[in-house]
């Protein structure tokens, strides 16, 4: 009697949905074969662009392993404020204890690196230690949140554009002129409001804790006194914001070490809740380079 074998190119990846529009947890799959094989890597590109964020338990690979399976998607890119792996550039370590440098936060709902001019594509996040309770963290769903705002409000941000700083995010913890000096590097980007996802053509709100104000919403069709520009704007801008704190568009994951979270930071935030002090927290972050948002 002969057993049958499944090769790579059969091998089929078993996904179980976490909500009814986001995130899915994968099953028979190790991520190394999945970053060095064509056929299991496709299969992974297609399930992320279906589910947003792809959750994988027990995969003790190496960190050459995971900076291949991310660099399938593109270049990575390092952080200028977070440190690297010094033998992996672009393997972010996002280590946390107690002694972590206040502007090392996370607890706010944001897409990595809006600042950028082109924000990264997305990521692949690896845990390396976690605390026994604690320390989850909740994705959204930002095409469902768009879907879901009210048509006039639709029709009020339609072409709108804002600004997103590394400066009054990351830098305002810092002495002035490392502040300053952050900001000439990386000065402000301006993105639009909505985003066109452009793999899949949906739409998605684009603004997060990043994101500073309008830059193009001062207009007689929107101002007719400065009460309507501030505060107006700003509460506009608040309101679009805290679209992410809606639970009905989130997941929550909660950590294992070895276990991974690969998620689409075009059309995702996320928020890694900080309630497990004084225990210690080490993750490993593969950021993807992306493209302008459009």
């Amino acid at each position: 009697m002969t057993t049958a074998t499944r090769t790579p190119q059969t091998t089929l990846i078993r996904a179980e949905r976490l909500t009814a529009t986001l995130g899915a947890e994968l099953f028979d799959v190790d991520l190394a074969e999945v970053a060095h094989d064509d056929g299991l890597f496709e299969q992974f590109r297609s399930l992320l662009l279906q589910h947003k964020v792809l959750f994988v338990r027990d995969q003790p690979i190496s960190r050459n392993d995971h900076v291949a399976l991310a660099e399938r998607f593109g270049t990575l890119e390092d952080h200028p404020v977070l440190g690297s792996d010094p033998d992996h550039p672009g393997l972010v370590r996002i280590y946390k204890d107690p002694g972590s440098p206040p502007e090392h936060y996370e607890n706010a709902f944001h897409c990595d690196a809006t600042w950028r001019e082109n924000p990264p594509m997305g990521s692949v996040l690896r845990c390396v230690e976690g605390p026994a309770v604690g320390g989850d963290t909740i994705w959204v769903d930002m095409v469902a949140a768009y879907d879901r705002l009210p048509e006039n409000i639709k029709e009020r941000i339609a072409g709108l554009r804002a600004r997103h700083s590394i400066e009054s995010s990351f830098g305002a913890a810092m002495a002035p002129e490392k502040r300053a000096e952050l900001h000439r590097v990386f000065p402000d980007a301006e993105h639009p409001v909505v985003r066109t996802h452009p793999e899949t053509g949906e739409k998605a709100l684009f603004v997060n804790s990043f994101t500073t104000h309008f830059t193009n919403f001062h207009t007689p069709e929107n101002v007719r006194f400065g009460i309507d520009y501030a505060p107006g704007s700003a509460d506009l801008l608040h309101y679009l914001m805290s679209q992410a704190t809606i639970p009905e568009f989130q997941v929550r994951w909660r950590w294992t070490p070895n276990s991974f979270a690969i998620w689409d930071n075009r059309c995702t935030q996320h928020y890694a809740v900080q309630d497990y002090w004084p225990a210690v927290r080490r993750m490993e972050r593969a950021g993807i380079a992306g493209d302008r948002p459009f």
